[in-house]
């Protein structure tokens, strides 16, 4: 019987060895042509009923392989397919690698992700759109205005290049949306690093969260948040660009980085902007001597020039059993600001400027699998050493003509200042998220701010003001749960807890004597508890249903509470502003005959907001400040629609809809109902939309050339200055219609480019803020060299 079992067993083993040497193994990386790594390309094999997909470093690998020749094909979205042919060996482990091509045809994709970074930003519940910022990267755009081209955001500017921007996304403006980079909270990070000085370079796609906000993304975002995503790319290579066009403006920037086979890994990003803003304005203009009126006068503005330059450099290392990313960095930056205007036109400068700087150390660290798997663990800190100063000491009155009037004595254009002051802003995220199954998982995030204002002004030395507490700190905690169905249904729900502690002061006359001025120390907090819940449902595989519900709150910024020194005055007594946020969409995809491509989005969206944070001027109308409108309400749609054929041509169109009103009844001063409510709120645009075309000529010249031509529309309905119901003049701004072309050659697979462009062709004139002009047609050429191994 012994020797029968020892007969069966070796048997066995020869049929397993038998079978074993006819079979083979095969593994491999996925990346893009430009070396970004690509988790969840699909992977099959001809004659194997089973795939797989690369993992979240782009690699896969496929076992018991029969011998012999095969094909193997590779896919994933956005990108062209490819195919192998291979021959497999017997007992063999072979290695196959591939570098998938970019789909060049869309120049704005919305991200559908779930098996990718670029896939899943979609796939979530979250109304979320994403900019492929390396389809822009030849414009001479910069990142507020490349979001400007999306539904549902508005970027609103005071000028021209550097100018004071405010950004609206479905009616939610300036700092009720929060601004991200690679995830940590852009709250701390000066005048020198604003959205519309970034080169577009910088980032490979940007998301842009409509609504309710993930909360890995912890801050108090009221109405979205847009999450700047810098790039993952584990390579050596060079991105430089210089562009120059009208009113003597110049750009440039660098991207470089290198990983070495250790591990070790160092990158710089840095840009520079220059712009003289000389662009022509329409003006009504009072000679400073005789006060003789001269209307609709074309000038050139004159005292507007702006420069910033910045430097972000990282140095660590990657792919580590400590870390996954470890890097120590510095952001090194300068500005330059000479002021033009104040809140109106009617408010004329000529010397007064600001400058400031940005010195911000910071450390970066990511792990994977903490401990135990599924334990994946994030922390970011930065603090901002740089300084500000605000610079008017010349006694003058200016006008359009660049005439002046020169007083006697010591005084200034808006108020006398050398004011230098450090915000002295700190910041440390952590986020921690565990997959308990494939199914559940939890995610912690913490994100703790903090702001001292220290100045001094030498020109008043003893001045007590400079010496008040101007102190805050912000905690924002997390708790967020995830329940993952099936690939067709998952649901996310959220706790948040924001806490808030402002030290100030307060002036006040201790003895009734004209002139007396004391100081009182006051203290406040504010502790609020916000929640919500996403879910989304795919009823076929390319329908995909989404829909949320946050209650949100927003702290008062500093800048809001002590003013920015510039045009924006400050109001201690603002209250947080909270939020009841819903949001319904749906996204489609479909394809016809294999070379017609059609998706189509569309949000309804619904805002009841109180104690809403918004501008309006000061007593004397020549600054903004901040202030509590008790209760707003908003209902809004927006959608778009893109359609590409082949890779020949792409076109799309978004619009947006958003019914701001006024929900407050009863007010302070009024013994019956205002006359504001139900009033459309002032000074924001409720129509505006987009549209864009593209053609592609490939290969035009010789193999690997491509020719773009691409034009741009931008939309923006008339809309109220001030309360529609005060009086019978409505002082509307205008319709705004502005057109755009490009024409974009890029040589040797993009490794050369070249292009051309034209801003608001037709010259139209074009307001954002309290009829402050914007530039006037522009001209600008870009030159871009780009290599990667």
């Amino acid at each position: 019987m012994q020797v029968i079992k020892i007969l069966i067993t070796g048997i066995l083993c020869a049929c397993s060895c038998a079978s074993f040497a006819q079979t083979a193994s095969l593994k491999g990386t996925v990346r893009s042509d430009d070396g970004e790594l690509l988790p969840g390309a699909s992977i099959t094999i001809s004659g194997v009923t089973k795939g797989t997909f690369s993992d979240e470093k782009a690699r896969y690998a496929l076992e018991n392989l029969p011998a012999g020749p095969a094909t193997l094909a590779v896919s994933f979205l956005g990108f062209e397919p490819e195919t192998k042919q291979i021959t497999l060996k017997a007992g063999e482990k072979a290695e196959a690698n591939f570098r998938l091509k970019a789909i060049s045809q869309e120049l704005e994709s919305v991200s559908v992700i779930g098996r990718s970074e670029a896939k899943e930003v979609n796939r979530q519940a979250y109304n979320v759109t994403a900019i492929d910022a390396k389809k822009l990267q030849n414009s001479t755009l910069d990142l507020s205005h490349a979001l400007d081209r999306v539904s549902g955001v508005r970027v609103r500017e005071s000028g021209g290049v550097g100018s004071n921007m405010n950004f609206s996304l479905n009616g939610f403006t300036g700092r009720q949306v929060k601004f991200f980079l690679d995830g940590v909270p852009m709250d701390n990070f000066g005048s020198s690093f604003q959205l519309n000085n970034i080169p577009i370079n910088l980032a490979e796609r940007v998301e842009v969260y409509k609504g309710v906000v993930p909360i890995w993304l912890g801050s108090d975002a009221l109405g979205g948040a847009v999450n700047i995503v810098t790039g993952s790319r584990q390579n050596s290579y060079l991105d430089a660009s210089y562009s120059y066009g009208s009113f003597n403006t110049h750009r440039t920037g660098i991207n470089a980085g290198f990983t070495g086979k250790s591990g070790f890994t160092f990158q710089v990003n840095a840009f520079q902007n220059y712009s003289d803003n000389n662009y022509w304005i329409n003006v009504d203009v009072a000679d400073v001597n005789t006060g003789e009126y001269f209307r609709n006068q074309r000038l050139r503005r004159f005292h507007d020039n702006y420069h910033n330059e910045t430097v972000i450099a990282n140095v660590g290392v990657v792919g580590k059993k400590f870390a996954d990313k470890l890097l120590f960095g510095i952001t090194l930056g300068q500005n330059r600001a000479e002021i033009q205007t104040g809140a109106r036109m009617v408010s004329v400068f000529g010397q007064w400027h600001r400058k400031g700087n940005i010195v911000m150390p910071s450390l970066k660290y990511q792990k994977k699998d903490l401990f135990v798997k599924g334990l994946n663990v994030g922390l970011s800190a930065n603090y901002n050493l740089g300084q500000e100063q605000n610079v008017d000491t010349v006694y003058r009155r200016y006008n359009w003509f660049q005439q002046f009037k020169q007083y006697e004595g010591l005084g200034s254009e808006r108020e006398r200042s050398l004011y230098k002051f450090r915000n002295n802003n700190g910041l440390v995220t952590a986020n921690v998220t565990y997959q308990l199954d494939e199914k559940h998982s939890i995610t912690i995030n913490n994100v703790y701010n903090t702001f001292n204002r220290k100045g001094r002004d030498e020109l008043y030395p003893d001045a007590d003001r400079y010496e008040q507490p101007r102190y805050n700190t912000k905690n924002v905690l997390g708790l967020g749960y995830k329940f993952d169905y099936s690939e067709r249904w998952n649901t996310s729900v959220f706790l948040k807890q924001f806490s808030q502690f402002n030290k100030y002061s307060v002036t006040y006359n201790p003895t009734g004597v004209y002139g007396d001025v004391a100081y009182k120390i006051q203290k406040n907090r504010f502790d609020k508890f916000g929640y919500g819940v996403a879910s989304t449902f795919f009823l076929l595989k390319n329908l995909q249903l989404k829909g949320s519900y946050e209650k949100s709150y927003r702290l008062p910024e500093t800048d809001e509470l002590y003013g920015d020194l510039l045009n924006l005055e400050g109001n201690i007594d603002l209250d947080p502003e909270s939020s009841d946020n819903y949001n319904l969409g749906f996204s489609y995809q479909t394809q016809f005959s294999k070379i017609h491509r059609v998706n189509v989005d569309a949000n309804v969206l619904y805002r009841n907001a109180q104690g809403f944070i918004r501008p309006k001027l000061n007593a004397n109308q020549t600054k903004q400040v901040m202030d509590n409108l008790a209760d707003v309400t908003n209902f809004g749609v927006d959608g778009e629609v893109r359609y590409s054929f082949k890779q020949l041509f792409t076109a799309g169109v978004n619009l947006t809809y958003q019914d701001l009103r006024n929900n407050t009844r009863f007010e302070d001063g009024y013994t019956t109902e205002s006359p504001l409510y139900r009033d459309r709120i002032p000074n924001m645009p409720f129509l505006f939309g987009n549209a864009d075309a593209s053609v592609f000529l490939k290969d035009f010249g010789t193999k690997g050339n491509t020719l773009t031509f691409g034009y741009n529309l931008l939309y923006v309905h008339a809309y109220y200055l001030y309360w529609p119901s005060l009086g019978s003049d409505k002082l509307d701004i205008p319709r705004q219609l502005s057109h755009d072309v490009n024409i974009v050659y890029a040589m040797a697979n993009g490794k050369y480019n070249v292009s051309l462009e034209c801003k608001n062709l037709l010259d139209a004139k074009l307001y954002d803020n309290f009829s402050l002009q914007k530039p006037s047609r522009g001209f600008y050429a870009k030159l871009r060299y780009f290599i990667s191994k």
